[in-house]
């Protein structure tokens, strides 16, 4: 877990002259009888490293395959930051080390995303506590497909008013798109009878049978897909 865990403690704290659009993202698994503990020593460990450019937020995983685990995300950060990424103090390694890791269980996964603001309907910064995270995954040579379906999907979104950050996976795995719908008004969000079904909505934007269309299109374009939502810890994240 250490070789994909120990990134997010190597980033500048004095951000360079590139855009910070570059988000870092890690999945922590607490051992099974060690939740408690864990969540004490990654609250002090955020609270007393990462602040400024290095803040953390910590988000609990409520649902999907990693439900049950946590999320860290550090950023933004830009390229220039990240490639003056530096020593740090043995003091901050041996508390990550010693109090952090050996509470944690399992491999542990770490991604860099870039955020696609043409294709957002909210700003990067523009956060919500609880959020729906999906993942998609295109198929060989198929990614810029994705992008031109999201990008006919952002007139649905501002059309029935929801808040949706777009991020591209950067040289992390297979090619793909993440999209995290910001639940600015909480989960009622998440109820059938909230807005109008998105098929609905997407025809009447684009005309009738055309939400059948786009989803041929994406049937074409993705490999696999799945969602996961999750709710902010601020108990756990910097201040």
């Amino acid at each position: 877990m250490k070789k994909y865990l120990l990134m997010l403690l190597f980033i500048p704290v004095i951000g360079m002259s590139q855009t910070k659009t570059i988000l870092t993202a890690s999945r922590l698994f607490a051992k099974n009888d060690k939740s408690m503990e864990f969540e004490k020593a990654l609250a002090t460990h955020s609270q007393k490293y990462h602040t400024g450019d290095v803040k953390w937020r910590v988000w609990s995983v409520e649902s999907g395959p990693d439900a049950g685990g946590y999320m860290v995300t550090e950023g933004p950060s830009s390229w220039s930051v990240l490639d003056g990424r530096g020593e740090i103090s043995a003091e901050h390694t041996n508390d990550w080390s010693k109090n952090v890791l050996p509470l944690t269980q399992g491999q542990g996964q770490s991604a860099y995303y870039d955020f696609q603001a043409d294709l957002s309907t909210v700003q990067l910064t523009d956060y919500a506590d609880k959020i729906v995270i999906s993942h998609m995954t295109a198929k060989p040579g198929k990614i810029n497909y994705i992008k031109d379906l999201i990008q006919k999907q952002k007139k649905v979104w501002e059309a029935g008013n929801e808040s949706v950050a777009v991020y591209l996976a950067a040289y992390s795995g297979e090619p793909s798109y993440i999209t995290v719908t910001r639940l600015k008004n909480g989960f009622k969000e998440l109820a059938s009878d909230y807005r109008k079904p998105i098929a609905e909505r997407y025809n009447a934007i684009f005309g009738a049978g055309s939400w059948d269309n786009w989803m041929k299109d994406y049937s074409d374009a993705v490999q696999s897909r799945f969602s996961e939502v999750l709710t902010y810890k601020p108990g756990l994240s910097s201040k």
